[in-house]
């Protein structure tokens, strides 16, 4: 018995050096993805989303190659930061890919797909109007709003169907704001800035017009519809943060 014992001892090492140099090589690399991926929520809440960028592309390699789904919430993360450094049209390309890659699972992750498509929606609403801006013609930028149409419509649709009211005017609201924008005339919307991606960790998706996040309809609802047809700079922001 004592022989077993000093034997079973000895082995303690070689399972640990095993460990060490196999799975627990895989756990220390997702404890770094985990730490950057941290940091980088932290610059977001500061508004430093160049950091955030560099933090979730840093945090991306390192993400096993079977750990499919925490590397498309790593991309869908940085995707969004992205849209705040100037970096829209290469957010886009990304966010098209991602949400191709979740509508070919036999199985989607719901709320990974969720999210991926309102993210969507609200990059083709900015890549919309910024062509628009740079006088690409109508042949050009129609496509992508109506597919930012189609998206929210998804979006609203599945909002109706799960009872979710709020998340339901939101996007009725964007939908709005959607096709405010494709029947603009060129010169009103050229006479119009850009409305600001809203910072606002937890804000809906609608413009962020000071509303405190999670503010239920009430009194103040009648102003809110009146700020809703000012235009087409009403429209959607990026949507929710704090993935």
């Amino acid at each position: 018995m004592r022989i077993m014992l000093l034997l079973c001892w000895g082995l303690v090492p070689l399972f640990l050096g095993a460990y060490h140099y196999g799975p627990g090589q895989a756990q220390l690399k997702l404890d770094d993805v985990d730490q950057r991926v941290k940091v980088a929520q932290t610059a977001e809440e500061h508004g430093n989303w160049s950091r955030a960028v560099a933090l979730y592309n840093e945090a991306l390699p390192l993400v096993p190659a079977e750990n499919v789904k925490e590397s498309r919430k790593i991309r869908l993360a940085r995707d969004k930061a992205m849209m705040f450094t100037g970096e829209l049209p290469e957010a886009y390309l990304d966010l098209q890919a991602l949400l191709g890659e979740l509508q070919s699972d036999e199985k989607p992750d719901a709320e990974l797909l969720k999210e991926t498509r309102s993210a969507m929606a609200n990059a083709e609403y900015y890549v919309t109007w910024t062509l628009r801006l740079e006088g690409v013609g109508k042949d050009g930028w129609e496509p992508i709003i109506e597919s930012s149409r189609q998206n929210y419509r998804l979006l609203a649709e599945n909002a109706e169907k799960t009872g979710d009211k709020s998340e339901l005017q939101e996007q009725q609201e964007n939908l709005e704001a959607v096709i405010r924008l494709a029947n603009l005339d060129l010169t009103d919307l050229q006479g119009m800035p850009i409305p600001k991606q809203c910072k606002c960790k937890g804000c809906c998706n609608g413009v962020c017009n000071g509303k405190k996040p999670g503010k239920k309809p009430g009194k103040g609802k009648g102003k809110k519809k009146e700020k809703d047809h000012r235009g087409a700079s009403a429209g959607p922001p990026p949507d929710k943060s704090g993935s």
